[in-house]
């Protein structure tokens, strides 16, 4: 019986039916960039948008390399030099984030105030001069004393490789770096949840009035960290929250951190907690009032608060200037310090003070401990591999692969022609094409590296068996733009798509009621068909020979090239999930 079936789609394959069109795959066709014009989803209830909003929350920290979160050691705050000056104070200090690696900042407290005092974690941006630029479109001090002297304490930390964060470059990281998911934009990320940490355990600080705010770069941060941190209680993002622009710098992209999403739906993460939106007309948040603002008020009236989310659009170019700060303080007044009188709260002038007296290394070697970056990297990869061998529950591991991966498909649309088919995810683009043989009772799903037409071969002779074209093999190969700045920030791998679209595949076959799933990967699609396993929320029997693959970093890069695989718990990880303990 299976020699003429084989016969039959042979034929099928080379003369009956038309080449399927799979040049429409939008992954090919339309792959999103930071320049996108993006549009917020429609969340029709509370339940949903916190669905949404859980799985935005893995995803970020995910991205981030902090799935699961790293352990905290002691910060050890290490100060150095006060300047008191009539109603604030500035001190330099050292923060311990990770062991042997150290974040720099200065501390302004009030003086001349008594009391527990909110505490604000102030992110710089891409200024020349990092936590210490200090010019008309932008003043991290002066922004830092005026709320000091409105009674908060404010700790103004560097991005990675600004001041006297020295430790690795501002921009860095290589496939090797990506598959362990160590980049700038996690540092930062996690630096910022160490802020938050200090902040806390100051004896002059209400840990329950906490905030942030930062432009531009700082201003991604700013919504990012409060998106993962419930401790922010109100937030400032300034000149960031965009539809049409995600973020210029390595600091705001990582790999799989924008795989469908964008930056409207992070800065509604804050929902329902106060969020002040400030907008200027001469950069790309010049739509905020008319576009992004309403987006996420719609996201506040799903928890019966529209009021606590407000936007100001100042007509500037792109800044962190007087205005905008002004903003900022008469909106955290209102909210954290109980005071709706906006008079109160035009800014004052201030003194700055010598760069080189608000340095914690001027003059000054980091602490013996501290890392070089070959070391701190390795102690990251250390540290996350641990992580890894503790977890054995298959459920948690998958969840981990299929945030590197993708979701388990809830639904698949399909179309069928003869004996082809084309599946795909709604709202998607993808387009699946493939072999579909129906029937009742078991089924097959066999993946070939050269697509659907080398795979009759394999296949039983009786029983429903799908052979598809996996990404970019097969008639699904088609060329796909990877030029983009970020790519891989909105984009995924190759290897991750293969693996994406085995997902799709096994989801159809659960969809149409198949009773037992058989996975055959040929040759190299073995491996692809490893992770999908891992990743399929349905009972499948794998069968796929790995061709002597250990898991390791070259072997990922050559072989499975996904980025944050490593970090999610790599080959035994997979093998868990996936059954074959």
């Amino acid at each position: 019986m299976r020699l003429p079936w084989l016969i039959l789609l042979a034929l099928m394959a080379q003369a009956t039916l038309p080449a399927q069109d799979t040049s429409g795959d939008a992954r090919n066709t339309d792959p999103p960039n930071t320049d996108t014009h993006f549009r917020m989803p429609a969340y029709r209830s509370l339940e949903e948008w916190r669905a949404r909003a859980a799985h935005l929350r893995k995803q970020i920290l995910s991205a981030a390399g902090l799935l699961p979160m790293p352990a905290k050691n002691p910060l050890n705050p290490r100060i150095f030099g006060r300047i008191e000056n009539q109603d604030y104070s500035i001190e330099n200090v050292h923060l311990e984030t990770l062991p042997g690696y150290y974040l720099g900042g200065n501390l302004y407290r009030p003086l001349g105030k008594t009391g527990r005092f909110p505490g604000v974690a102030s992110p710089h941006g891409h200024w020349n001069y990092g936590r210490l630029e200090h010019q008309p479109l932008g003043s991290i001090p002066s922004r830092a004393i005026n709320l000091a002297r409105q009674g908060y304490v404010v700790f103004a930390y560097d991005m990675v490789g600004y001041n006297d964060t020295v430790q690795t470059p501002h921009a860095f990281g290589g496939p090797r770096e990506q598959l362990w998911s160590f980049g700038p934009l996690g540092l930062q990320l996690w630096n910022s949840i160490r802020v938050v940490d200090f902040l806390q355990s100051l004896p002059d600080v209400d840990p329950d009035r906490i905030a942030a705010t930062g432009a531009s770069g700082g201003g991604t941060q700013t919504f990012l960290l409060t998106a993962v941190d419930d401790r922010v209680k109100v937030s400032a993002p300034v000149n960031m929250i965009s539809a049409i622009m995600q973020g210029g710098s390595p600091c705001e992209n990582a790999p799989n951190l924008r795989v469908n999403a964008f930056n409207v739906e992070f800065g509604a993460m804050a929902a329902p907690r106060p969020l002040l939106m400030v907008s200027a007309t001469g950069d790309w948040t010049r739509n905020t009032p008319k576009e992004e603002f309403p987006a996420i008020q719609g996201i506040y009236s799903l928890f019966g608060k529209p009021d606590m989310v407000e936007t100001v659009l100042i007509d500037a170019p792109h800044n962190y200037n007087q205005q905008s700060r002004e903003a900022v303080y008469r909106f955290f007044a209102k909210h954290l310090l109980g005071d709706r009188d906006a008079g109160k709260y035009a800014e004052k002038p201030v003194r700055i003070e010598k760069l080189q007296d608000m340095l914690v290394l001027h003059g000054r070697t980091l602490p013996h401990n501290a890392l070089p970056y070959e070391r701190l990297f390795e102690q990251w990869i250390s540290a996350a591999r641990a992580q890894s061998e503790e977890t054995t529950d298959p459920s948690e591991l998958r969840e981990r692969l299929q945030l590197v991966l993708a979701p388990w498909p809830r639904e698949v649309l399909s179309r069928e022609e003869g004996g082809r088919i084309v599946l795909s995810r709604p709202g998607r683009g993808d387009r699946v094409s493939g072999i579909y043989r129906r029937a009742a009772g078991p089924a097959t799903l066999i993946v070939h590296p050269e697509g659907a037409e080398a795979a009759p071969k394999f296949a039983p002779p009786n029983g429903a068996v799908l052979m598809i074209d996996a990404f970019q093999t097969g008639r699904a190969a088609a060329p796909r733009d990877r030029s983009h700045t970020h790519f891989l920030a909105f984009n995924q791998t190759d290897d991750a798509n293969r693996a994406v679209d085995i997902l799709t595949a096994l989801a159809f076959l659960k969809q149409t009621g198949a009773t037992q799933v058989k996975l055959r990967g040929i040759g190299k699609a073995g491996l692809w068909c490893l992770f999908a396993a891992a990743a399929a929320e349905t009972p499948v029997q794998l069968e796929a020979d790995l061709d002597g693959f250990q898991g390791t970093d070259r072997e990922f890069i050559d072989r499975f090239f996904v980025p944050g695989i490593q970090r999610a718990g790599g080959l035994r990880a997979a093998r868990i999930a996936a059954g074959l303990r």
